[in-house]
């Protein structure tokens, strides 16, 4: 039932936090409207003249924030199973970990998840949040159809079968042509999964092996302080229905076995992460790093993510351990993965198979922002392509150089929203969505 424009202030929410998960973003609105429905949503989006999507809130940047009003998706988690088709549709604000039981219960699974199973199915995909796998792409690869509301209100949907290459460009949409109420995604028969993780690998075995160690498994982490020239600990998730049972090699491009869990920041606990030591679970209890019931990762940090073509890979790490001194006294830790090349127009991975630098921050802002443009200059020569809801510093110009389809991008947002209702100040400042 269609819901009048006078009854949207009911659906106001002053629970929604103000800030973003880490505490190191504001937002600037306290207007937060909270739909249940898809007509809910329209009456939302007609209501405001400016208004973002806000999901779980795990962005670090301003990607989500208004000056006017925002709408929050998290009420929007419906899920409906096709098994003819193994497709799953989802509302835009179930969280994956949430999705993953429900699926793994009725025998399916997906084909990627993220370290955390916090985050948001529509949030993820809209700005290309990826999780690790040579052969993996991005979550957002298995979206197969988007339902949107537009800026008049109109309900919208692109699929890729219909719809093609507008598809490419609407899925990683960075909330640009309007509020994602439902995704379609493909899902697969569920499978189990182990975990082994491996301490002090050389990095002078990555000049030769790289796609070896990253290859060693269905997903494959590295982590690194960018100190003493080695990567403290090497995480390989298998699946058991390709091997991933057997036992694991005592040595390992000369790195040990781990006899004991860890936590990928050295001095913390390991009780918040995934089981380990070749135990056999299911998929959505591997492919995480952390658990759904404990605090992600390391709680009040920053975080920023760099991608580099993968043929280019290990140029690409020693080109940023020569920052090692700068970087290390501000940083968790560093982690490296492997992401499988797509057909997403605003995917850090589009078209190239890629190495993901990520950097997990103390939350220490001043020093990361002056830390941050250095990391941007050293791999400006890899056409390093920055997380969307990740801190950096490039501005549109730069964003511009290594995302080929951009002005296709720019095109089919304001086709959707020509006045600029879903644009921000972040969307102005780094892809030229004034």
């Amino acid at each position: 039932m269609m819901i009048n424009l006078g009854e949207v202030s009911a659906l106001a929410d002053d629970s929604v936090p103000r800030t973003n998960w880490s505490g190191n973003f504001h937002y600037s609105t306290n207007k937060v409207l909270q739909p249940t429905t898809v007509a809910e949503t329209q009456a939302a989006v007609r209501s405001v003249a400016k208004v973002r999507a806000l999901g779980t809130r795990h962005a670090f940047n301003g990607i989500a924030d208004s000056q006017t009003a925002q709408i929050s998706t998290l009420k929007l988690n419906d899920v409906s199973i096709d098994a003819k088709a193994s497709t799953v549709t989802v509302g835009a604000g179930i969280r994956y970990g949430d999705l993953a039981t429900l699926l793994d219960a009725k025998g399916f699974a997906l084909h990627n998840m993220a370290s955390l199973p916090h985050i948001s199915v529509g949030g993820a995909c809209a700005t290309a949040t990826h999780g690790s796998g040579m052969g993996n792409g991005n979550l957002a690869t298995a979206v197969r159809a988007v339902d949107f509301v537009a800026a008049d209100g109109s309900v919208h949907t692109l699929s890729r079968d219909k719809d093609g290459d507008r598809f490419a460009g609407a899925v990683v949409g960075l909330g640009a042509l309007g509020v994602v109420t439902h995704l379609t995604l493909q899902i697969q028969p569920r499978y189990d999964m182990t975990q082994v993780v491996y301490q002090n690998l050389p990095f002078s075995e990555l000049e030769h092996n790289f796609a070896a160690i990253m290859g060693a498994g269905y997903s494959v982490s590295l982590f690194t302080d960018w100190q003493n020239g080695v990567a403290s600990e090497l995480w390989i998730k298998r699946r058991v229905d390709q091997g991933g049972a057997a036992a694991p090699p005592a040595h390992f491009y000369n790195a040990k076995v781990a006899i004991k869990k860890l936590h990928p920041i050295v001095d913390h606990p390991a009780e918040a992460c995934t089981d380990q030591l070749n135990i056999v679970g299911p998929w959505y209890e591997r492919l995480p790093h952390f658990e759904l019931k404990f605090t992600p990762s390391s709680g009040q940090e920053l975080q920023t993510e760099f991608f580099v073509p993968f043929d280019r890979a290990y140029e690409a790490v020693r080109a940023v351990e020569t920052l090692r001194d700068k970087i290390t006294p501000h940083l968790y830790i560093t982690e490296l993965r492997a992401i499988a090349a797509d057909d997403l127009w605003m995917s850090m991975a589009y078209q190239r198979p890629s190495l993901a630098i990520h950097f997990t921050w103390k939350l220490e802002t001043d020093a990361v922002m002056k830390i941050v443009p250095q990391i941007e200059a050293i791999l400006a020569p890899f056409q390093a392509r920055p997380h969307w809801a990740k801190v950096f510093t490039l501005g549109s110009a730069q964003i511009a150089k290594v995302y080929p389809r951009i002005e296709d991008f720019r095109a089919l947002a304001k086709e959707f929203d020509p006045k600029g209702k879903f644009r921000n100040a972040f969307l102005h400042d780094h892809a030229d969505l004034g």
